[in-house]
């Protein structure tokens, strides 16, 4: 929603206002080498002396003290034009498109395939999956499935974001109704072919459909933006025209009325899980809503980080992404070639950057994201500044991530759910991740609050840097490229995962008081 600076994930946005985002290029255009941006929640608020190895922009978005850190209060804030919500990556300025959580979302899959029923990187072939939301984040998830093997169906009750990932190639096809959509579904699974489905409709009522029909997906998870009651979510009593009237006319009793609906919805996930359908909650916090409405069960469903992702994150596996700043589509085939040479053994970037990565279209400035390991971050980093410093690549090449990653969040009904010590809710480690990177000289750092799953369930953090083919350059993304993911070790370290101590242990991380020995 370009007037209103929103990228997405409802809200999201790159800066306050039109005002702020134009000071902001203003500033970054005056900005000294050895001076660093403040911005405060989208707004420009100072430019301070700081030194050549230091952030260019420090950024902190959406945060409050806890006490006040609801959605009402932001609300009103917000309303005043006091602050705005920068979610993940649309307020630290690293959203890559859809293709940002792409791979992440494909990883998913693949692993929740091999852990429930098969192997390799299409571990979903013949699989079902059935999935809301095809919005900036649950768009990803139709090429993602395919890519695992899967036969998938997307359900979203605004026609035009069908349409617009049928056109983007995400969706390979869309069924007219409900029982075209199981047959599909059926067809592509006997033939044990992936492929992608959408379907216009509120998945609450699809659910019901498919209950009733007695057709229960392999797989089944949702990625509606339940995050956000008053501007993500649709209930299934009511449509997108009068979602739309009356956000604005009763704020408060449109919240009440989508918080119902998600009750309703997860009770039908429910139904399903208890029939069968391997069940998981894919971060948007709607088990938390339901919960709260009085479904005391949701969280039967288990999150997709503690079911899937965790193993990745104690070895410093995370969502690893970059830019091509020429503009030119060229410069990343040439990065995507120095990452399938340099990773040979990585069999789920090996798919993804020969099967997936083509189908994507650029949104923006031509970018491309994978899921790389401790180490793995750091050569691929220098060996990006060698293509800039050899003109290889025409322009600097910007690397970032998303805030997903193992040491950059705190969110315990997401990330860092269930953790095996109970420090679900310790937020130091987000906080111990933007300084760390901040004083190794990244590019811009940023802090924020409620990505993800809503203002008062999380708080991350980010991380960019330049690669301008210059030796400092050099120095820098050694430092930030090492500490950045090695944060993540550390925090699932500390928690007691075998896994991570014994990572953090090959690669001669430094820990003062070794894990199990504190008292």
């Amino acid at each position: 929603m370009p007037d209103d600076l929103i990228v997405y994930g409802g809200i999201g946005k790159a800066a306050r206002n039109w005002q702020c985002f134009d000071a902001i290029l203003d500033c970054l255009r005056k900005l000294a080498p050895d001076e660093t941006l403040l911005v405060q929640s989208g707004k420009p608020v100072g430019i301070l002396p700081s030194h050549t190895d230091a952030p260019r922009v420090l950024i902190a978005n959406s945060n409050l003290v806890p006490q006040w850190a609801t959605w009402a209060h932001f609300h009103e804030l917000d309303r005043k034009g006091l602050m705005m919500f920068g979610q993940m990556t649309a307020g630290s300025w690293i959203y890559i498109g859809t293709q940002g959580i792409l791979q992440g979302t494909y990883e998913t899959f693949a692993a929740c395939g091999r852990q429930h029923f098969g192997s390799g990187s299409q571990a979903l072939l013949g699989r079902t999956v059935v999935s809301g939301g095809l919005g900036g984040m649950g768009g990803a998830q139709p090429l993602a499935a395919k890519l695992a093997g899967a036969a998938f169906l997307g359900v979203d009750v605004d026609a035009q974001r069908v349409q617009r990932r049928l056109q983007m190639g995400y969706l390979d096809e869309v069924a007219d109704s409900v029982e075209d959509a199981i047959r599909r579904l059926r067809h592509w699974a006997t033939l044990r072919q992936g492929r992608s489905i959408g379907l216009v409709g509120n998945v609450a009522l699809i659910l019901d459909d498919m209950i009733r029909a007695n057709f229960i997906p392999d797989v089944l998870t949702d990625q509606t933006s339940a995050h956000d009651p008053l501007n993500g979510y649709i209930p299934d009593d009511s449509d997108l025209a009068t979602a739309i009237d009356q956000r604005n006319l009763d704020p408060t009793g449109w919240t009440k009325r989508a918080r119902a609906g998600m009750a309703r919805h997860v009770e039908r996930m429910l139904e399903m899980r208890r029939r069968g359908a391997v069940t998981f909650d894919y971060g948007n916090n709607i088990r938390a809503v339901a919960e709260a409405e009085g479904i005391r069960q949701a969280f039967d469903i288990p999150g997709f980080v503690p079911e899937y992702i965790r193993p990745m994150f104690c070895e410093g596996a995370g969502p690893f992404r970059w830019v091509a700043l020429s503009g030119d589509p060229a410069d990343i085939a040439v990065t995507d070639q120095v990452i399938l040479e340099l990773f040979p053994e990585n069999s789920t970037v090996q798919n993804w950057l020969r099967n997936g990565a083509p189908l994507v279209p650029f949104q923006g400035l031509p970018a491309r994201i994978c899921w790389l390991r401790y180490g793995e971050r750091e050569q691929a980093g220098i060996r990006f500044n060698e293509l800039v410093r050899s003109g290889r690549v025409k322009a600097p090449i910007v690397i970032g991530r998303d805030h997903l990653d193992g040491g950059s969040v705190a969110s315990p009904n997401r990330e860092t759910e269930a953790m095996l010590d109970g420090s679900d809710a310790v937020s130091d480690w987000p906080f111990l991740n933007a300084l760390i990177n901040a004083v190794n000289g990244a590019s811009w750092v940023s802090l924020h609050h409620g990505g993800g799953v809503g203002m008062g369930y999380s708080q991350h953090a980010g991380m960019v840097i330049v690669a301008d083919g210059t030796a400092d350059a050099e120095r820098r993304l050694r430092r930030v490229l090492n500490s950045d993911p090695a944060t993540g070790i550390l925090r699932h370290a500390d928690a007691g995962y075998p896994l991570a101590i014994q990572r953090a242990q090959e690669h001669k991380l430094r820990i003062p008081i070794p894990p199990g020995s504190d008292s």
